[in-house]
């Protein structure tokens, strides 16, 4: 059963002012409301659980990011009855969401058993070199301190309690405080409910890990700028990450802020590529704009291709796929009013033409498809802002050369798709190196929905799709936010950090 609790430090604590959930389905739940005061003890547990946690050997932190998987796993029917509920998600999205989250925090453990993220260096001491002698110096990656994480609206697992932000903390040695995100507070209680086990399990301090559920602005706000945290992890919108980035500058000691934040994450189709299977990439594109009804991150928003007699087929199969798609149920009332209010919005450009629509003033939402040419949408920055939810705009370039303008002229992206044949390699190799300045990654041939948590995954890019453009939070490099390089000179080996004797 739900408590209806923040967990911090090991205690669920209540307080006298509570919120109700909203589920899509299913009964409503009362959770405590989080405050300033949450925050701060959180923090100062999380301080305390540092030195200890921090000096844990990698194969015990391993183990015990194992051992959360394991718990989050032995909960995994109450957690999707509870996700199902709140979020109208359908099970299996939640369970194969619950996969990608345990599977995440194994693969944390099994790289920081490897070792190389440490990126070790050792400058072996010179001291008959001229005209100086060189010391020793010996260089590895440190933990940084407590981390804030602020849990995802749209991934209630994946990207929220013990999702990639948290789980690539914990492997780096940080302790960690979520501030739960109030559209899942119950999937959030029972996940903190796994971490507070293996924590037990394992012996930690509690302040290794801290859930404050629900607040206000001020509860964001006091977490960021608490002076004991160290970093922050978000996933988000642009108005709500900008100003807490904003905020994290500000601080009398300003921290990283790694917030992604939006994308429209366009997609390039070539013209060999619409000739020889238009139709195909347009059904592909309709799946890919409205699974999950558009509310991924790496929905692709934008399609551009280039005008002409092979367009007509590549459209009339978007209208058809995209006319097939019933309302499907968004994760809050809230998401749902800013769907329609970026529909309304688009229509009320007066530049473009609506292709497929459908009104609705429920939590469902329906696709829409609107067009546009080359020159409208360069000379309208409004259309290529992102609208969270099913929605498409297809834009009709001039010419490849004006494709490419269109490329150059967007803001960062988290993703960039290139339809492309072989007749179109030529096109293609000077289109790359404006999408390579704009994007974390690029697809060819493909659909950026899924994004496959591995080594070599880049979840980023330039601002706007994240504030720090040299991180991602998906993959193994996310480790690398929370971590700092420290050289040691002259340092006796015994004395030295285990990792580098």
């Amino acid at each position: 059963m739900l408590t209806g609790k923040h967990l911090i430090a090991g205690e669920w604590v209540g307080d006298e002012h509570t919120f109700k959930s909203e589920p899509s389905s299913g009964e409503a739940h009362d959770f405590a409301v989080g405050t300033p005061a949450h925050v701060d003890r959180a923090a100062r547990a999380a301080e305390e659980a540092y030195w200890s946690y921090a000096a844990l050997s990698r194969a015990e932190r391993a183990a015990f990011l194992r051992s959360i998987a394991e718990e989050i796993d032995k909960l995994g029917d109450e957690i999707t009855a509870i996700g199902t509920q709140e979020t109208g998600l359908p099970a299996a999205r939640l369970t194969g969401e619950r996969g990608r989250t345990t599977g995440q925090l194994k693969l944390f453990a099994s790289h920081i058993e490897d070792g190389a993220y440490l990126d070790r260096r050792h400058d072996v001491a010179l001291p008959d070199r001229q005209p100086l002698p060189r010391p020793d110096i010996r260089l590895i990656q440190r933990p940084i301190g407590p981390v804030a994480v602020f849990g995802a609206s749209n991934f209630p697992l994946a990207f929220s309690t013990a999702g990639g932000d948290t789980a690539s903390a914990l492997a780096a040695g940080c302790p960690v405080v979520v501030k739960g995100h109030s559209a899942h507070p119950g999937t959030g209680e029972l996940v903190a409910k796994a971490i507070d086990a293996a924590i037990r399990k394992h012996k930690l301090h509690p302040g290794v890990f801290s859930l404050v559920q629900g607040g206000n602005r001020d509860v964001g706000e006091a977490l960021v700028k608490h002076p004991l945290i160290k970093a922050v992890g978000f996933t988000g919108s642009l108005r709500g990450g900008r100003a807490l980035f904003d905020l994290c500058a500000a601080r009398p000691e300003p921290i990283p802020f790694f917030g992604e934040l939006g994308s429209v994450n366009p997609m390039f189709v070539m013209p060999a590529a619409v000739k020889a299977r238009g139709e195909a990439i347009a059904k592909g594109w309709a799946g890919s704009l409205t699974m999950g009804a558009g509310q991924f991150c790496t929905n692709p928003g934008v399609a551009v291709v280039v005008d002409g007699p092979d367009v007509e087929a590549f459209r009339s199969s978007a209208i058809e796929a995209l006319g097939q798609v019933l309302a499907q149920t968004m994760l809050t009332d809230g998401i749902a009013d800013a769907y329609r209010a970026g529909v309304s919005r688009m229509q009320n450009t007066g530049k473009v033409a609506e292709l497929v629509g459908t009104g609705t003033n429920t939590r469902a939402a329906s696709p829409y498809l609107f067009e546009t040419d080359g020159d409208t949408f360069l000379a309208h920055e409004e259309l290529a802002e992102e609208v969270f939810g099913p929605l498409g705009v297809l834009v009709k370039a001039k010419n490849v050369g004006q494709m490419e303008e269109i490329a150059k002229g967007l803001h960062g992206q988290l993703t960039c798709t290139l339809q492309v044949d072989e007749a179109d390699y030529g096109e293609a190799r000077k289109l790359l190196p404006i999408l390579e300045r704009k994007a974390g990654r690029i697809l060819a041939n493909g659909f950026p929905t899924g994004v496959e948590v591995s080594d070599a995954m880049v979840h980023g890019g330039p601002y706007p799709a994240s504030t720090n453009f040299g991180a991602t939070s998906v993959g193994t490099m996310a480790i690398r936010r929370f971590l700092r390089p420290v050289a040691f000179q002259d340092m006796p080996v015994a004395v030295l950090p285990e990792d580098l004797r």
